[in-house]
C-alpha cells in the first residue's frame, strides 16, 4: 500500500444541500442513496478530484456522471490502495434498481478480486442489520471479508453509524458522512 490517505464517506444523504463545515480530504467515497450533486458538492468542499462509488436501492440506473467512477464489481487504484465496491441491497420489493438475490451477490461476487478497501450500499449478513426484512446485509460479503480480508468494509443502507472487527476488517456503517485520516 502507499502512504497515509484522508477519505470522506458518505451514505444515505438527503436530497437537501448539506451546509455543515467540510474538512478536506484525498479521496471521497460514496456508498449509495446520495444524490449525484450532493457527491459531487461534497467532493468539491472536500477538495477532492477522486470520487469513487456505488449505487443504493433508492438511486437511478443512469451511468454516474463524470468525474464519479462507479466502482460496482470493479476496481481502482488510488494513491497505492486498490478500492472495489458492489451496489444496492438484497431484494425486498418486486421492482426497482440495484436489487439483488442472495444467491446473485454469491456468483457476481466470485469474480470480485481482492481489495484494501471495499464500499458497498448494503452491509455483510448479520452486521449492522437494523431488520431482517428491508435492511437484510448479503452473506457473500461475509465469504468475501473472510477469503481476501480487505482492510476496510465501508457501507450504508442500515443508517447507522457503527464499526465493528470482522477477522482483520473494520466494517464500517456510514450514514451521512463520516471522515477517516490517515488510511493506509
Amino acid at each position: 500500500m502507499g502512504y497515509a490517505v484522508d477519505i470522506c464517506v458518505i451514505a444515505d444523504l438527503p436530497v437537501s444541500k448539506d451546509n455543515d463545515a467540510v474538512r478536506s480530504a484525498d479521496l471521497l467515497l460514496s456508498c449509495g442513496d446520495v444524490p449525484e450533486h450532493v457527491i459531487l458538492d461534497t467532493a468539491e468542499r472536500c477538495g477532492c478530484e477522486v470520487i469513487l462509488a456505488v449505487k443504493g436501492n433508492h438511486d437511478s440506473s443512469a451511468p454516474f456522471r463524470s468525474p464519479i467512477c462507479n466502482v460496482h464489481l470493479d476496481t481502482a487504484a488510488f494513491q497505492g490502495l486498490r478500492i472495489g465496491g458492489f451496489n444496492g441491497c438484497w431484494r425486498y420489493k418486486p421492482s426497482g434498481y440495484h436489487l439483488y438475490e442472495q444467491r446473485q451477490v454469491a456468483r457476481l461476487m466470485e469474480q470480485m478480486p481482492p481489495v484494501d478497501i471495499f464500499i458497498a450500499h448494503n452491509s455483510p449478513a448479520g452486521i449492522h442489520e437494523s431488520d431482517r426484512d428491508v435492511h437484510q446485509g448479503f452473506a457473500a460479503f461475509n465469504q468475501y471479508i473472510e477469503d481476501h480480508a480487505p482492510a476496510y468494509f465501508f457501507h450504508g443502507h442500515q443508517h447507522v453509524s457503527a464499526r465493528t472487527e470482522k477477522g482483520c476488517t473494520s466494517v464500517v456503517g456510514v450514514y451521512g458522512r463520516q471522515f477517516f485520516p490517515d488510511i493506509l
